[in-house]
């Protein structure tokens, strides 16, 4: 049985796991594929304080996750299928195993939603972006694209004028989703334009981002959008949602809208589990948000270990041993 088992191994995650390790908990990750959720996507990382010249996503994580290891964090390859949250015992069922224990920290992360056209994937992170925050300051004097039509993309729209010298929004329909409060800032804005019923059907570009193509959803018409030559580039931010990875706890814990609802001490309505990072209630998902998120939630952990009595005399007694053989 462990202290703490975390479910993920994105920052929050590491963060939690590093944090645990040092409080001397027995602690395990369990991550379904790779270290890093969607920061290893990353090419460039400037808001983190103290991270290092030409920081990447992976260089980033490869020293969060070496720092978690140092202090005894175990960590498995594993994908949660089911479990039991309730109870003294945590119980946490995977594909390979089922582990156990005191507490349990949810960082299991959220993805945005994609556009699904050729080429997003292999631009990801080389002109294409999910976060305006994250990569505004490199399109500074550049043209970038936001596709989308709700509030957060119309808000993100209206924060890159900071730094592009011009912004196009394009919206599949003919009229914004956006609160109408949002999109009268918008049109407003001098520098923010508009491309009306169109949609994104193809990015193109040799290791960047040089064109994109179009098309007008009512006339069929297809335009390419070619990069200035004197940039040989641009931007396309894409808000066309977001989804946190909670299906798996959807009925078991309590959500709001897909995200696990926290206090500010990461605390769930069930004692004993934590969620930390993008896939609890927040208002800014960063890198050094999820960061702070993975500590609270262990510190939270270890006194509520403190706090409860798991001596194995009272675990008998109250039934918490009970799915173990004798």
């Amino acid at each position: 049985m462990y202290d703490v088992i975390i479910i993920g191994a994105g920052p929050a995650g590491l963060s939690a796991g590093l944090y645990a390790g040092r409080d001397k908990l027995s602690t395990l990750i369990i991550e379904k594929a790779k270290d890093g959720g969607q920061i290893v996507i990353t090419a460039e990382i400037e808001n983190y304080p103290g991270s290092i010249l030409e920081e990447s996503g992976p260089t980033l994580i490869n020293r969060m996750s070496a720092q978690a290891t140092k202090f005894g964090v175990e960590k498995v390859i594993d994908t949660v299928v089911d479990m039991e949250l309730e109870g003294k015992i945590k119980i946490i069922r995977c594909k390979k195993e089922t582990y156990e224990a005191k507490t349990v920290i949810i960082a299991a992360g959220a993805s945005p939603v994609l556009i699904g056209c050729p080429g997003e994937k292999e631009l990801t992170g080389k002109g294409v972006s999910y976060c305006a925050t994250c990569d505004a300051a490199f399109f500074e004097d550049f043209e970038v694209y936001v596709v989308g039509g709700g509030d957060s993309a119309v808000e993100e729209a209206i924060y890159l004028t900071k730094f592009a010298r011009k912004v196009t929004l394009i919206h599949r329909r003919n009229e914004l989703r956006a609160a109408k409060s949002i999109q009268e800032k918008a049109f407003r804005n001098p520098k923010v334009n508009f491309m009306w019923d169109t949609v994104v059907r193809e990015l193109r570009g040799d290791g960047i981002l040089e064109s994109m193509v179009v098309e007008n959803v009512k006339t069929g018409e297809r335009l390419e959008i070619v990069a200035d030559e004197n940039d040989g580039t641009f931007g396309v931010f894409v808000f066309i949602g977001f989804k946190p990875a909670s299906d798996i706890f959807q009925g078991k814990i309590d959500m709001q809208d897909g995200y696990i609802i926290t206090d500010d001490n990461m605390n769930t309505n069930i004692k004993g589990v934590f969620a930390a990072g993008d896939i609890r209630v927040k208002s800014l998902r960063q890198v050094i948000t999820a960061a702070a998120d993975g500590a609270i939630a262990a510190v939270q952990a270890g006194r509520y270990i403190e706090d409860n009595d798991y001596s194995f005399t009272n675990l008998l007694v109250g039934g918490g041993l009970e799915n173990d053989t004798m």
